[in-house]
């Protein structure tokens, strides 16, 4: 089972919890750069972005003229005549920006505390980063604990750095994570455990999860905090995000394929045996219509069970 970090594993609603500008730039119009740029973002990092930054300015960030998601690197907007670049580093580098040592320094301190950092330019300037809080859910450790025991091997695959994904995958206990995946990686990650002959369910939320959500066998998507293009690709919608539901879940759907195999075998069974003494003339035309409608009554009450079956702990 493979999980996208931002959202799926942690509150969904992440904080803004330092702002380091660049000498020469107030935290004000990092702040006030970083919320334009992500105004029109379906990614929850962006969406907490502007949410906090309104939350602290009191006033609305401002509206981009036109606004462009990079898959697995961030955004790029225009915002009153100026391009305005929020997201990794190798978003900065493919624009010709580079990074002071000092400040991916800074950087790598809240990435190892399992933090998102989020770098922001305007005008091919750059102006500082933002650190995100990623605050893991409270029931996401039940979760993991109780899919694993389920026999579920749970694989973390995020486009965030290495430093967060360790992180976060020691709060959780998840041996195997892939960090700096772009939509496309995780593609070929899903593909290379389906091709070694293992059934993948991906949850996710955001758009570069779209792509993953589609491939793999199951796909679960965030309904709440969730991109709608997320939502589309998933064959599973969890209304209300609550991932807790995981586990149950799983067992239920095992339980369902286990009653339909049962349903399938005492249906057989009974046509079969009712066959041979219809063939013998023990029972007449009238008593097998009604062993046959007796036996679709069994199977939809079994089936019906399952409307009020939850695992016992």
């Amino acid at each position: 089972m493979a999980f996208d970090k931002t959202g799926t594993l942690t509150y969904g609603a992440p904080e803004v919890i330092a702002l380091r500008p660049v000498s020469g730039v107030t935290e004000e119009a990092l702040y006030s750069a970083a919320a334009a740029a992500e105004q029109l973002s379906e990614h929850p990092l962006g969406r907490a972005v502007v949410r906090c930054y309104e939350s602290a300015a009191g006033a609305k960030s401002m509206t981009p003229e036109s606004h462009t998601m990079i898959p697995g690197r961030g955004v790029v907007a225009q915002v009153n005549g100026h391009t305005l670049l929020a997201g990794s580093p190798p978003l900065l580098a493919e624009n010709g920006l580079d990074i002071p040592a000092d400040m991916e320094a800074d950087a790598a301190v809240y990435r190892d505390r399992g933090a998102t950092v989020i770098y922001v330019a305007e005008a091919g300037r750059l102006l500082g980063f933002l650190a995100l809080s990623d605050t893991l859910r409270a029931e996401s450790r039940d979760m993991i604990a109780a899919l694993q025991t389920a026999g579920v091997r749970p694989v973390l695959l995020t486009g965030d750095h290495e430093s967060a994904a360790r992180a976060i995958a020691g709060q959780l206990h998840i041996q195997e994570y892939r960090a700096g995946c772009l939509p496309e990686d995780k593609l070929a990650q899903i593909g290379a455990y389906q091709q070694a002959g293992c059934p993948v369910c991906m949850i996710g939320d955001g758009i570069n999860d779209a792509p993953a959500l589609k491939k793999a066998d199951v796909g679960i998507a965030m309904g709440g905090i969730g991109s709608d293009i997320a939502v589309d690709a998933a064959d599973i919608a969890l209304v209300d995000d609550k991932i807790g539901e995981l586990p149950h879940l799983l067992t239920l759907s095992r339980r369902m394929m286990r009653t339909i195999r049962l349903n399938l075998t005492f249906s057989m069974t009974l046509n079969f045996v009712a066959i041979i003494l219809a063939i013998t003339g023990i029972l007449d035309p009238v008593v097998g219509a009604l062993v046959h409608n007796a036996g679709s009554v069994l199977v939809i009450v079994n089936s019906a069970l399952l409307l009020t079956w939850r695992k016992k702990s």
